[in-house]
């Protein structure tokens, strides 16, 4: 067996790819705005949740037995399609990535810099931490896949290790102060004289789903790299359902643990880690704050190995350069590495990394291409595609009713989001007062200026190679 094939993901990295590509920061930051939002249900939300990435997953990993080329929802919707939905998805999903890496890379260095006492507002503080955690991501892939396994691998084991620590050691609190009775009293609980969780209604629960939601996202990113995979047609189908599974039972039992030993805390912590709020003990704190830096630099390391592969994918496909598909000998694809390390540097400095509005555009993105992705996996069940794909075996199961149920759940889902509160300016009372222009222009850019000037340099690079 050659170098190239050697240093291949196989099933369980990629199985550990898949995992550190969907925890990263939620599960330590956010878990309190869940439990804000759904109270006492929100461990049926994180449930609920779960199962609609399980189910939008499945979707992905049917794709995955047709096609087993580099680019995720790019080649599938190209193959399904054909090129010109394939080169906006691609071009779509790449922006996404990139800049997705980009914010998650500023939340290190914001993190970071409050826990250790520091103003994570300071825009220069951000701006030096963050080019200094790029420095040693692209130092870390200039040294090739085989480094770029190794610490994913380390970074996933560490991470899991963290929220593992969090459970088996609040249940021994639970069992010492028999403080389980919490669960039940949650939405009673107030700040200020004011009930702290508020009357739950639907719009109220869907968002509280979309919120829990979004800590199972990046498993539609693991199929990137599927050229850099062993069997990827049966290992991937494999692999990410399973990685959601572990990632639903760490993120129930999180939760649960959290809600049962101190929720008010949880709710009301100002600390960038909320989930650490629970524990009293310092030692205990200090793991998990380093295992939440850990799984943060983990997502930002699996971020760095998707997004290059999507473009590579598209100049493998001839609409880019095939000068973009060039490696070095360690196999790592450097071009598309530095231009996608350039956008995620510069776009989040040009929007003065104002997180809230580059992540609205990547969820966007992401949402279409949960619409996308199943719809072309029926196309493939039907066997009325734009290009050839692999002769797979055909499941009606997982190759129609789950994608159809895919899309009605994401079109319910976007039915019922709260726009105003994405796309306003909100006042102290949490009142809708004006339009976000920044999220607004994101956009406008994203979705229609980016694709367009890429398919002038899509055009040009063709005609210039005939």
């Amino acid at each position: 067996m050659n170098e190239k094939e050697t240093s291949k993901l196989g099933f369980w990295s990629i199985v550990l790819l898949a995992i550190n590509s969907i925890i990263g920061s939620g599960i330590f930051l956010t878990p309190g705005s869940v439990v804000q939002q759904a109270g006492s249900k929100a461990l049926i939300v994180y449930f609920i949740a779960a199962i609609f990435a399980s189910i939008l997953a499945i979707s992905f990993a049917a794709a995955a037995k047709y096609v087993t080329k580099s680019g995720a929802a790019y080649a599938y919707s190209k193959a399904a399609f054909g090129n010109n939905v394939g080169f906006y998805m691609g071009i779509l999903r790449y922006f996404s990535a990139s800049v997705a890496w980009g914010v998650m890379a500023v939340g290190v260095i914001k993190s970071t810099i409050s826990i250790f006492g520091g103003n994570p507002n300071e825009t220069m503080s951000v701006t030096i931490g963050f080019l200094i955690l790029m420095a040693v991501i692209t130092i870390i892939n200039l040294f090739g896949q085989k480094v770029v396994k190794y610490v994913m691998n380390l970074a996933t084991i560490g991470k899991l290790a963290a929220l593992v620590l969090i459970i088996i050691a609040g249940v021994v609190l639970l069992i010492v102060s028999g403080a389980s009775s919490n669960l039940s009293q949650v939405d009673q609980i107030t700040q200020n004289g004011q009930k702290i969780v508020p009357t739950l209604t639907t719009t109220g629960f869907v968002m509280a789903i979309v919120s829990a939601f979004y800590a199972f996202t990046g498993f539609e990113s693991v199929a990137s790299g599927s050229d850099d995979m062993k069997n990827p047609a049966k290992n991937l189908p494999r692999a990410i359902p399973l990685a959601i599974i572990v990632i639903a039972i760490i993120y129930i039992g999180v939760v649960a643990v959290a809600m049962m030993l101190d929720p008010k805390a949880l709710m009301t912590t100002k600390q960038v880690v909320a989930i650490a709020a629970i524990f009293k003990n310092e030692i205990l704190r200090d793991v998990i704050l380093v295992g939440a830096l850990v799984s943060m630099f983990g997502i930002n390391v699996a971020s760095s190995f998707n997004a290059p592969r999507i473009l590579e994918a598209m100049a493998r496909e001839n609409q880019f350069s095939k000068a973009l598909t060039k490696r070095t000998k360690n196999n790592f694809p450097i071009r598309t590495f530095f231009i996608s390390v350039l956008l995620a540097i510069l776009i989040p400095m040009a929007f003065e990394y104002n997180m809230v509005n580059l992540i609205t555009l990547s969820a966007m993105v992401r949402f279409l291409g949960f619409i996308v992705v199943p719809l072309a996996v029926i196309q493939f069940y039907r066997g009325k595609t734009a290009e050839p794909v692999l002769n797979a075996p055909k499941n009606v199961w997982t190759d129609v009713f789950i994608p159809i149920l895919s899309i009605i759940l994401v079109l319910f889902l976007l039915v019922e989001y709260n726009w105003k509160a994405q796309f306003g300016v909100a006042n102290a009372q949490g009142q809708v007062i004006g339009i976000n222009w920044y999220a607004v222009a994101m956009m406008i850019f994203g979705f229609i200026l980016l694709p367009l000037i890429m398919f002038i340099i899509s055009r040009k690079d063709r005609k210039a190679s005939k």
